[in-house]
């Protein structure tokens, strides 16, 4: 696992430097990595978001998939209705830490091309999904 690096900040600080943990969203559904790109597609639609925690089978965050990413999936001609999540998961992605600023976490994105990553605590558990501002 691949934490953004961060220094520490008080609570009382700048605008500028609030936290992840201050401006993520929630996790939203999490999914295990044996979930087809279908149900997967199926669990977005249904909980209206863009993108899901993907979840080893202890619980832990693997990685994140999106909209995008599934769908530039099942549309490829390789795609067959058994590729499953762990296939295809941006788990070699980084993972952010609740107490990384946002503008740290922010600047990684973008210099990874990455719309949302996904915050993890110290074990691995998902704690949440920070999104790029618009």
């Amino acid at each position: 696992m691949t934490l953004v690096q961060t220094q520490y900040r008080p609570g009382s600080a700048h605008h500028a430097h609030r936290t992840v943990a201050d401006t993520m969203e929630a996790a939203g559904p999490q999914v295990w990595g044996d979930m087809t790109v279908e149900v997967a597609l199926s669990v977005m639609a249904a909980a209206r978001t863009g993108h899901l925690v993907v979840c080893d089978d202890d619980g832990l965050c693997t990685g994140l998939v999106t909209r995008t990413r599934l769908t530039a999936v099942r549309d490829d001609s390789g795609y067959t209705d058994r590729t499953c999540l762990r296939d295809i998961a941006d788990v070699s992605a980084p993972f952010a830490s609740p107490l990384a600023t946002r503008a740290e976490a922010e600047h990684a994105m973008r210099h990874r091309r990455l719309g949302a990553l996904p915050v993890v605590d110290e074990q691995g558990n998902a704690l949440g999904v920070l999104a790029l501002s618009r």
